[in-house]
């Protein structure tokens, strides 16, 4: 029987995050419930400029982070970008499908690195649980089949992905899936929040790991609650502790959207595993 190998891509920079832990809470569920022997190794990418072997590895989900998504000139950014393009080219020719999930910060790198848009500084600092909208395409977009439209996600970011280059879009076959909530009296650009990279590569620029434990420990940070005042206003900020653990939000989203790509990638792994035996 094949392993499912994982590579879990640690992005925080060596900030403390409460997204990762959530990750690799995830990946360990869907280990423990697999019949195949699944491995999962974490790379810090950032920090310690680790990326993995792409031969050596099935699935790969890679993480939010803090920080400016455009280049800086750190030496782990070049290896980054050859990371996105050895798995893109390598789903394009060869048969052994390679899978990657894209989370916040690597949602935005790819983003700028596939040129796709104009990812931009917010004017402020967005956090909490927010509405998010499927697209045309979103409504048939199978990570998302259980959820409803809206769902609801955890979004925690100070950039955003805003003016879609459409021609670039259809050039390489990409589909935006999700955008944030239609607000008319705000005169500003909805912001991506879902993209269909390929087959086998799907982002969001929110978080659907986060779990309720996680987003009250972050709001307990007190620019996470601020930012979230700000936006909201006070009474928002408690209707959000209040709901926090509501079925039907990001605890629905957290069992959904992750779990659901992980089943996906093992099944596809495992017939093409078969066919080549």
């Amino acid at each position: 029987m094949k392993d499912i190998r994982i590579a879990l891509l640690d992005m925080n920079n060596n900030h403390v995050n409460q997204g990762f832990r959530n990750i690799k809470e995830i990946s360990e569920a869907f280990r423990q419930s697999s019949e195949e022997n699944v491995i999962i190794e974490t790379f810090d990418v950032r920090y310690k400029n680790e990326i993995p072997e792409i031969k050596d590895f099935d699935i790969f989900i890679s993480s939010g982070g803090p920080g400016t998504p455009h280049r800086e000139g750190l030496a782990w950014e070049d290896r980054y970008s050859d990371f996105l393009d050895e798995v893109y080219n390598h789903n394009k020719y060869k048969e052994n499908k390679k899978y990657l999930f894209l989370i916040c910060h690597s949602f935005q790198l790819a983003s700028i690195h596939w040129e796709l848009g104009n990812i931009c500084r917010r004017k402020s600092y967005s956090f909490g649980v927010m509405p998010i909208h499927k697209t045309e395409e979103g409504e048939q977009e199978f990570l998302f089949r259980n959820l409803a439209d809206p769902f609801y996600a955890v979004d925690s970011r100070a950039f955003q992905f805003i003016e879609p280059n459409q021609e670039r879009f259809e050039e390489l076959g990409m589909k935006i899936v999700a955008i944030e909530k239609f607000r008319p009296q705000i005169n500003l650009e909805r912001a991506v929040m879902a993209v269909r990279f390929s087959n086998e590569i799907f982002g969001t620029q929110f978080h659907p790991e986060a779990d309720p434990a996680g987003m009250i420990e972050n709001l307990k940070d007190e620019k996470n609650k601020q930012a979230m005042i700000e936006n909201f206003g006070l009474e928002k900020y408690l209707e959000t502790l209040d709901r926090i653990d509501d079925e039907e939000k990001i605890v629905l989203t957290r069992s959904q959207i992750l779990p659901r790509f992980l089943q996906f990638a093992k099944k596809n792994i495992l017939k093409e595993a078969e066919a080549m035996a």
